[in-house]
Order: structure tokens, then C-alpha cells, then sequence
């Protein structure tokens, strides 16, 4: 199997557990963009157990009000698509009406150039807000 979230972390990690991990995607135009990673290699949410879906879908929403915190996007976008990486895997996106898609997905048509930097967008702030609220989970 050729898996590339099983071979590699996927991007800086923010926070980890025996399940699964958050990532920080490095991404232009998309400050604060994170992976909810499986740890193990599971193609459909379905494939999980009830315990697990719940464990998964406790830190994708932890993502959320974090980056909501920190960032006060326009909306957040949440995505679990694995078309391309068939492993289970949560985008959690904030996005910003002057971001480079908005109100496209990023995945859309490019709205405009350039990309605006926002405060605690930076992986060591959003790390240090997600050990926070996961803490009970560790």
C-alpha cells in the first residue's frame, strides 16, 4: 500500500493521540488550514467503530472552535473527501471573504490574487490552543 498520510505526518503536528493527529497545512492564501488525520489506515468513517467515530469527530469540532477562537474567520469549512487520499481524514479550513477562493471551496475558482497573514495562524499558537481544549482526551 502507497499511502502518503501512513508514510508521513502530512504536515507540522499540532496535537496527537493513540487515534489520531492534527496537522497544520502549509498552504498559501490559507492561514490556519488543519488535518484531522486517522492514525491508522481507514478509507470510510463508516469503517470506524461508534467509539471512534465520536473520538474523531470530537477533535475535528475541537479544530473548529479552536480556529474559530483564535482567528475569528467568516466561516469555517469542513470537508472529508479522500478521493485523491483514500485514508481517513478531516479538512478544517478557515476561510475569509478576502481569501483567494472566497465564497468558492478552495478547491474552486480562484477569486483573487494575494492573501492576507492573520494573527494566530502561526502552528506554535494554534498547537498551544488545541493542547488546551484536548487535554481530557490525552
Amino acid at each position: 500500500m502507497n499511502c502518503e498520510l501512513c508514510a508521513t505526518p502530512g504536515g507540522i503536528v499540532l496535537w496527537h493521540d493513540a487515534r489520531c493527529r492534527v496537522i497544520y497545512v502549509d498552504e498559501p492564501g490559507y492561514p490556519g488550514f488543519c488535518r484531522v488525520i486517522w492514525n491508522t489506515h481507514i478509507r470510510e468513517m463508516s469503517d470506524l467503530s461508534a467509539a471512534d467515530r465520536v473520538h474523531c469527530m470530537h477533535v475535528v469540532f475541537a479544530v473548529e472552535r479552536v480556529l474559530r477562537e483564535v482567528m475569528t474567520p467568516d466561516k469555517i469549512n469542513l470537508a472529508s473527501l479522500g478521493n485523491m487520499v483514500a485514508h481517513v481524514h478531516w479538512h478544517v479550513i478557515p476561510r475569509f471573504v478576502d481569501d483567494p477562493h472566497f465564497p468558492q471551496p478552495i478547491w474552486g475558482i480562484r477569486q483573487r490574487t494575494g492573501a492576507t497573514a492573520r494573527v494566530g495562524s502561526e502552528p506554535a499558537a494554534l498547537a498551544s490552543a488545541l493542547s488546551q481544549v484536548l487535554i481530557t482526551l490525552t
